[in-house]
């Protein structure tokens, strides 16, 4: 299904389409636009002011579910438009105080200026294990950074080691083009505030891909935006869908909670870590050759699709999507069934019967494709491998029918290209720390 050519569409279109392009004259362009009297899109809206109190702030960087909206089954609900900038530190050697100052002057200056909401504007600084490498100090046992790598015998991604990641979350396609442009220094003010710094001179900041990646989230999105590689003319994308693959996904129940992913103890208590992949998405087989029921089955599991569980995009589920049911039965359901579900593999990755990743992901059309950013924290880097071996199914392929990418999940329609680790630390120590803060 085609994007209606409806005025409403249009507006949500050129919003997702200037995060994308990105810049100054994007940033232009969704101002001009924004300020069309006769026009009442998402940006039209006046957005929340921030604070002149840093410390009215949560100290974890990843506390955003307070700052969330929930839908009607208290599901937090991700802001619709994100931005991840991948740069690296243009000095040698160390970072110096006065550069430690200059970002977080430019960050405070971000917090003044918007409110710490997805109205507003919610973002994160992540430091990579190559960041922490130029130090003489190791980082602390408590922090469970490793570098990147692939995470299956099937994958070959590319490994980003860029030294730092800025993901910039909001609503509002305006307040990220403008939050973006001031941390490059492009422009001295935002949302009506004056920046004190920019972070131009101690990072080195990307105008384009692979350094800038773009996506979005939410009901509709996907549907009005799937004219893109990956996705077949045929495709009946779900008009209510939040992601490509047609079904919702973060259900309270089946996601960690914030205090379960945050590092305990040790200089970086209160922070947590970062997994970010880029994942192309190959629907053809997914829209074209499979029906409903099958969907739900690989999405799922078998027996959510041979009892009916799911209906349309699997709101009917409410807070939890009942994989965690299928566990028990995921081999005899690889033999009766010839095949698994993805969710159901994935259940098996739980502490305390939680999951150990909080995700919040969302789709992308960078390059002209279809993709999905798969952003993820949690407490140590070995939950996230956890969950993705998990996740793989290799465990399962002594059953005839499953292959690696076959009847196995969603592995069939999904390419890893791209992975990265990264510390986020407390916003106490966000700007350019060392190994061992105090």
């Amino acid at each position: 299904m085609r994007p209606s050519e409806s005025r409403g569409i249009d507006r949500r279109e050129f919003v997702k389409s200037a995060v994308a392009i990105g810049g100054m004259s994007a940033l232009s362009a969704c101002l001009g636009r924004s300020g069309d009297e006769n026009d009442d899109d998402e940006d039209d809206v006046s957005i929340p002011a921030g604070t002149d109190d840093p410390t009215s702030l949560p100290d974890r960087q990843h506390a955003w579910n307070g700052a969330l909206p929930s839908d009607d089954h208290g599901n937090h609900v991700l802001a619709s438009h994100h931005v991840l900038l991948y740069a690296d530190y243009v000095g040698d050697g160390a970072p110096t105080a006065d550069e430690r100052e200059t970002v977080e002057s430019a960050l405070q200056s971000l917090e003044r200026a918007f409110e710490w909401s997805s109205e507003g504007l919610l973002f994160t600084v992540g430091y990579s294990p190559r960041y922490f490498d130029r130090f003489d100090e190791p980082l602390p046992d408590s922090v469970d950074l490793p570098e990147p790598a692939a995470l299956t015998s099937f994958e070959d991604p590319d490994l980003d080691t860029n030294d730092v990641v800025v993901h910039l979350a909001s609503d509002s396609g305006a307040a990220l083009l403008e939050a973006e442009e001031a941390l490059k220094g492009n422009t001295d003010t935002v949302n009506g505030v004056e920046m004190d710094a920019h972070l131009g001179g101690v990072l080195d900041l990307p105008e384009e891909f692979p350094g800038r990646r773009t996506g979005f989230v939410g009901d509709g999105l996907p549907a009005e935006n799937n004219d893109v590689s990956g996705i077949p003319d045929e495709a009946d994308v779900p008009e209510e869908s939040p992601l490509y693959m047609g079904f919702k996904s973060g259900f309270d129940k089946n996601q960690a909670t914030e205090d379960g992913v945050t590092i305990p103890e040790g200089p970086f208590a209160g922070g947590t870590t970062q997994h970010v992949s880029r994942i192309r998405l190959r629907l053809d087989d997914w829209y074209v050759e499979q029906d409903q029921e099958e969907r739900v089955s690989e999405m799922f599991c078998p027996a959510h699709a041979e009892e009916g569980t799911v209906e349309g995009v699997g709101e009917n589920l409410g807070d939890d999507s009942g994989a965690g049911d299928c566990v028990e039965t995921i081999e005899e359901d690889a033999r009766s069934a010839g095949r698994v579900g993805h969710a159901q593999k994935t259940a098996r990755a739980r502490r305390d019967g939680r999951p150990v990743i909080l995700r919040r992901d969302f789709d992308s059309t960078d390059r002209g494709e279809a993709g999905l950013h798969f952003l993820a924290v949690q407490e140590g880097i070995s939950d996230f491998v956890a969950t993705k071996t998990a996740m793989a199914g290799e465990d399962l392929t002594d059953t005839p029918t499953i292959r690696q990418r076959v009847n196995n999940g969603i592995q069939e329609y999904t390419f890893v290209k791209r992975r990265g680790n990264f510390l986020l630390p407390p916003r106490t120590h966000r700007a350019l720390p060392t190994p061992r803060p105090e």
